[in-house]
């Protein structure tokens, strides 16, 4: 059973040539019927290691390094079916709903501009 569901923003910082860069990661966190917790990491709908493990650790753009990450940010997405008000539409027509999601390009995982390029935060309303 799935029991949390995030989109998380890891950094890196290669130790060797400081270069600095983020990857965006999907995360699920589910019960096995044991009862015993684990984590799944997925990057452009494929399934990957945890960057926080060596294992996982992507290389360097630059020297092509391993390091391992840490988190920058994450964002929790709703698990379903949620609270009953969670705003939610039954679908009817499984084949003829909304087709052109298939065909959708990936959203990438580094599809975001990097935590150097962003600039200082603005103003709040």
């Amino acid at each position: 059973m799935i029991t949390e569901l995030a989109l998380e923003r890891v950094e890196f910082t290669c130790g060797h040539c400081w270069h600095q860069w983020s990857i965006d990661y999907d995360v699920q966190h589910y019960r096995d019927d044991e009862g015993r917790d684990w984590e799944y990491f997925s990057r452009d709908g494929m399934p990957v290691d945890s960057p926080y493990t060596p294992a996982g650790a992507p290389p360097c753009p630059e020297c092509g390094r391993h390091w391992v990450g840490r988190v920058a940010a994450r964002r929790l997405i709703p698990v379903p079916p949620g609270a009953l008000e969670t705003p939610r539409q039954q679908i009817t027509d499984a084949a003829g709903h909304r087709p052109e999601r298939h065909g959708a390009p990936v959203l990438g995982a580094r599809a975001h501009a990097q935590p150097e390029q962003l600039g200082p935060p603005g103003p709040t309303a």
